[in-house]
C-alpha cells in the first residue's frame, strides 16, 4: 500500500489521523458529545478539530471545505439542516464523512457508499419509551382515554416527527385512546419557548399528561404549572434527552420520566466509525453497538429513565 491517502496509513493503525467535528450549535448535549469525541480521538492518537457552525448551513459547509483543503482524513457532522446531508458530502469531496447525532431520512442513508456513514439513535424508540410509561401510568388508574398535550420540537426534523409519532403509537399499541387536548404545541426545543406556548393553557385546558419532545420543553412545561400553582405530579409531564437538569427534576419527582441518549456514546461512535473507514474496517469495529440492515448506520441505543433507575444516570 504505497502512495497517499488511506491507503498508506492503513498499516499504521489510527495514528497520525486528522479530523474535524462540526456541531450544529453548542448545548449541554452537544458540549458532552464533543467532549467525547475528544477523548476518543485522543485515546487513538487521532488528531482532532473541532468547530461549532452556530445554526448556520453556509458556516458548516465552510468548515467541510477548509477541513478537506487541508488534506484531512474525515469529517463528523452534527448536521444544522437535515436536507442539506448531500450538499455537506459534495463539499468533503474525497474525506469520510460520519453524520452523527441527527437522524437524517433512510431515503438519504439507504444511498451511502463506503465513504459515508450515520451515528445516531434509533428515534422511532425514543418516543416509544414515553408512550409505555404513559399507557402503564394510566392503566393503573384504571383509565383508557387518555387527553394529552404534545409539546413539538422544530417542525419538519426527522427526530421531532419519530419522538411525536412513537409516542402516541405506544399509547395506542398499549391499550390507551390518545386524545389530543389541543393542537400541537411547538416549543422549537427550547425552554422558554415551550413555556410561553403552554402557559395560557395549562391552568384552562382539560389534559391528563404532557409529552414532550425532549427535556428542555418538559422543564419549561414544569414551570409554567407550578407558576399557575398546578402539581406537576398531578399530570406528568415527560422529557427526552436526560439532560443533568431533566435528570435531577426525575429524581425530585416532577418529571414523570425521560429518556437517555448517550452522547459520549454517540461521540465515541462517531470516531471509531471514522477510523474505521479509514481503515477499510466495518464502521462499527471496536464498538458494542449494531449496525441497520444498510450497514452505513450505526445505533446507540436509548433508554429510558424512571425514578426507579434515576441514580443510574445522575
Amino acid at each position: 500500500a504505497s502512495g497517499s491517502g488511506s491507503a498508506a496509513k492503513s498499516g499504521g493503525g489510527d495514528g497520525g489521523l486528522n479530523m474535524t467535528m462540526i456541531i450544529a450549535s453548542r448545548d449541554e448535549f452537544m458540549s458532552t458529545l464533543e467532549a467525547s469525541c475528544k477523548d476518543a480521538a485522543k485515546d487513538m492518537g487521532i488528531n482532532m478539530t473541532t468547530q461549532d457552525a452556530q445554526f448556520d448551513t453556509s458556516k458548516m459547509l465552510q468548515y467541510i471545505e477548509t477541513a478537506r483543503n487541508n488534506g484531512e482524513d474525515a469529517v463528523i457532522i452534527n448536521i444544522v439542516d437535515p436536507e442539506t446531508a448531500q450538499q455537506c458530502i459534495d463539499s468533503a469531496g474525497d474525506m469520510k464523512v460520519v453524520f452523527v447525532n441527527r437522524s437524517l431520512d433512510e431515503s438519504v442513508y439507504s444511498q451511502f457508499d463506503e465513504n459515508v456513514c450515520g451515528v445516531w439513535s434509533d428515534e422511532d424508540t425514543s418516543g416509544y419509551y414515553q408512550g409505555e410509561y404513559l399507557a402503564k401510568y394510566f392503566k393503573d388508574q384504571g383509565k383508557t382515554d387518555v387527553k394529552y398535550i404534545m409539546m413539538c420540537g422544530t417542525l419538519g426534523q426527522v427526530y421531532t416527527t419519530k419522538r411525536t409519532e412513537g409516542a402516541i403509537k405506544a399509547l395506542k399499541d398499549n391499550g390507551i385512546n390518545p386524545i389530543p387536548a389541543t393542537a400541537d404545541l411547538v416549543g422549537e426545543y427550547d425552554r422558554a419557548t415551550a413555556m410561553d406556548q403552554i402557559s395560557p393553557l395549562v391552568a384552562t385546558l382539560d389534559y391528563d399528561c404532557v409529552i414532550c419532545n425532549n427535556d428542555s420543553m418538559a422543564l419549561g412545561v414544569i414551570e409554567a404549572m407550578k407558576a399557575k400553582g398546578i402539581d406537576p405530579t398531578s399530570k406528568p409531564v415527560t422529557g427526552i434527552d436526560a439532560t443533568v437538569d431533566g435528570v435531577e427534576a426525575v429524581a425530585n419527582g416532577e418529571m414523570a420520566m425521560t429518556v437517555f441518549q448517550n452522547p459520549v456514546g454517540q461521540g465515541f461512535g462517531a470516531v471509531m466509525a471514522a477510523a474505521n473507514m479509514c481503515n477499510g474496517k466495518p464502521i462499527n469495529d471496536g464498538t458494542d453497538y449494531e449496525t441497520d440492515e444498510t450497514g452505513r448506520l450505526v445505533w446507540v441505543p436509548f433508554e429510558p429513565v424512571y425514578p426507579e433507575n434515576v441514580a443510574d444516570y445522575q
